[in-house]
């Protein structure tokens, strides 16, 4: 009977160490947006004719008072647009980002961002913790996109897709800096040329 109440005592403090604790809430909460704007309520509603075209995922930080843009974000340093995780993209179709085509896949999303423009780069390394471990060989698109000021404070990092001629544009808010990154359905492009 010992020996039973022993395992029985090991047992249950080997299974009670052995199991993880979730994470606690972080402070920056990871948010994913799509293109069509709320694909998976459209999906759900029997609206979504096809899968979405993309989706970024992405860490959003806060403001808290700080100075984001030559405060905590540096010009001319590179940044994870957002927090925590590097900023990825998934591309279920081919697109085009400025004169270079992207295919379907996934990727992480960095910014070089300036006071007047930002370099945006789309990189096929991913699931990297900001960007320690960023390394330009890996770079497939560099692109500049214009700094525009806000007229209302956004106190959450924000990225969201709307519609544009032949596709849709990637607009990026924090703080009173508005950014917008164009970007066409490939596929639009080809058959306009035939």
């Amino acid at each position: 009977m010992k020996s039973f109440v022993l395992a029985a005592f090991l047992f249950t403090a080997l299974f009670s160490y052995a199991q993880p604790k979730p994470t606690e809430l972080d402070k920056s909460p990871m948010d994913m947006s799509y293109w069509p704007a709320n694909y998976p309520i459209l999906k759900m509603s029997g609206k979504a004719k096809d899968q979405p075209v993309a989706r970024v995922i992405y860490g959003r930080p806060m403001k808290n008072g700080r100075v984001i843009f030559g405060g905590i974000i540096k010009y001319n340093e590179m940044w994870r647009l957002g927090a925590n995780e590097a900023t990825e993209i998934e591309t279920f179709r081919t697109l085009k980002i400025g004169s270079k085509i992207l295919a379907k896949g996934r990727y992480t999303v960095y910014c070089l961002p300036n006071e007047n423009k930002w370099t945006i780069i789309f990189n096929k390394d991913n699931f990297c913790w900001g960007n320690f471990t960023y390394d330009s060989k890996k770079d497939l698109i560099r692109t500049d996109i214009d700094v525009e000021k806000n007229t209302e404070s956004v106190e959450a990092f924000t990225l969201y897709f709307e519609d544009a001629k032949n596709g849709a544009n990637l607009v990026f808010l924090w703080d009173d800096i508005k950014t917008i990154l164009p970007i066409v359905l490939a596929e639009e492009t080809t058959s306009k040329k035939k």
